[in-house]
């Protein structure tokens, strides 16, 4: 049967086809499944798409700073999963699908530059109307929270980052050379499968896990129209002077990890970082609880609970 192709200008992010849309949206819902109910859902209109919010949270916890969540390339919400109950227990916890990726959010008009991915994710906050949030990012998550805090730190309390690319070390080439094929929708599953095993430290990817499905069909039926993340200079990690929580992972495939804690130390002017001994760049899924009480413990040293909203 000949595939439907879904048209959309070639500059901006888009599923390849309505069936390819169609089976991700059945992962999507699936791996949606097993997170707690969201207090609220929200699809919010930016400059260049909108943007699917979800908020997670306890009566009792309302008047305290909230938590933003980043997810990876190639994922949303769901990604979520292991630490997100954790969280909502002693915060209120947005979640956003980012734009230009596989997920709720749908870009509307291309994003040419750094400045526009920190611009929507910007008006995010302020349609949210939140004075003051804690980012928390994961892999390309991370660069996304420090991209932001480039731009537009008004609104950032702390930023939490777990293995961040592009931050504090380069990609390696292998890893570069890894995620050309697995990129290309037509190669085989078992490819990207493989390089989902080779992110995640050898693990075999488990193909009745909700996630790891959802995440393999986003990379399989969405193209990614989006500018390639730049290398945090040290100039740019100079300039930010919010504080900041960093944990690399010990064995990381990204980058070398030893050395990003090195450059964090050297350069950034408020950081704590270290790196997880024996963690892959799938470092919260891997250690949910210990990772959750470091960031809430962070974040509790750098909140001011009173007044978050406008």
């Amino acid at each position: 049967m000949k595939k439907s192709v879904v048209r959309a200008p070639s500059s901006i992010g888009h599923f390849i086809s309505e069936e390819g849309k169609k089976d991700f949206q059945n992962a999507y819902d699936e791996a949606m499944a097993l997170l707690p109910s969201p207090r609220e859902m929200k699809n919010i209109e930016t400059t260049y798409g909108v943007v699917r919010v979800y908020l997670f949270t306890k009566e009792e916890n309302k008047h305290k700073e909230p938590i933003l969540l980043l997810p990876g390339r190639s994922s949303s919400t769901p990604m979520w999963e292991p630490n997100l109950k954790g969280l909502v227990k002693e915060r209120p916890v947005y979640t956003i699908d980012l734009l230009g990726e596989p997920g709720m959010s749908v870009q509307v008009n291309p994003i040419k530059n750094q400045k526009d991915q920190a611009t929507w994710l910007n008006e995010v906050l302020i349609d949210l109307g939140l004075e003051k949030v804690h980012l928390v990012g994961v892999s390309i998550g991370g660069w996304t929270a420090m991209n932001l805090t480039r731009y537009y730190p008004e609104h950032i309390s702390s930023i939490n980052l777990l293995d961040p690319v592009f931050v504090f070390a380069p990609i390696s080439l292998k890893m570069i050379a890894a995620s050309i094929p697995a990129s290309v929708s037509f190669v085989p599953k078992f490819i990207r499968e493989k390089m989902l095993s080779y992110i995640s430290g050898g693990a075999k990817a488990d193909e009745g896990d909700p996630i790891a499905k959802l995440i393999e069909s986003g990379m399989r039926n969405y193209k990614l129209r989006l500018p390639a993340p730049d290398q945090f200079s040290d100039e740019d990690l100079i300039t930010i002077d919010l504080p900041i929580f960093a944990l690399m992972a010990e064995n990381s495939t990204m980058h070398n990890s030893a050395k990003a804690v090195k450059k964090g130390e050297k350069v950034v002017k408020n950081i704590k970082i270290k790196n997880f001994p024996n963690a892959s760049h799938a470092i919260n899924g891997e250690y949910p609880e210990i990772i959750n009480e470091k960031i809430l413990e962070f974040i509790e040293q750098n909140s001011n609970d009173t007044d978050i909203l406008k």
